[in-house]
């Protein structure tokens, strides 16, 4: 509060999140499930993926790797929880498919691959290949902005910043 007085504004700090896949950048509202689309499960932002590759979105820590290898989630430094969940319903495909590079603990760095899949197999088996990429401790954050359009470069394409005060 005495910095205010005195003219000095409180730094921000601010993490940029890499799509985490090459594909079509979608709102989450647009994901054909109403765990993301309502964001029952935190805000964030979807893709239409092109390829079956997943990428760290930001330095991080893997903090969880799905026994079914369909999801994983990291965390920040900052202490910023992202979870990436490949595809809608692909739990089901018990890991068939998916290949995993990374292990709980793992430290990686943004573009570091994380998960590669079947694409094929998961347009096959699961309902959606589209795959969303959630904040689930958003409530951390004074705001989270999306940066939507067009296509993404997995590990380049800059498309959530998380703005902490």
């Amino acid at each position: 509060m005495l910095k205010k007085l005195f003219g000095k504004k409180p730094k921000i700090l601010e993490v940029k999140l890499v799509s985490p896949v090459e594909g079509t950048i979608l709102k989450l509202e647009d994901v054909p499930d109403p765990v993301f689309s309502q964001k029952m499960m935190g805000d964030g932002i979807a893709f239409f993926p092109i390829e079956g590759k997943v990428v760290a979105p930001a330095d991080a820590i893997v903090i969880n790797v799905f026994p079914t290898k369909h999801a994983i989630a990291l965390e920040t430094a900052e202490g910023l929880e992202i979870l990436i969940h490949i595809g809608l319903d692909t739990v089901n495909m018990k890991g068939e498919g998916f290949s995993v590079f990374v292990a709980e603990g793992d430290q990686v760095k943004a573009g570091d691959l994380l998960i590669s899949y079947s694409l094929e197999l998961v347009k096959e088996k699961a309902s959606s290949i589209v795959t969303p990429m959630i904040i689930t401790n958003g409530n951390i954050l004074k705001e989270l902005q999306h940066h939507y359009g067009g296509q993404s470069v997995a590990g380049k394409t800059t498309v959530l910043t998380a703005v902490f005060e």
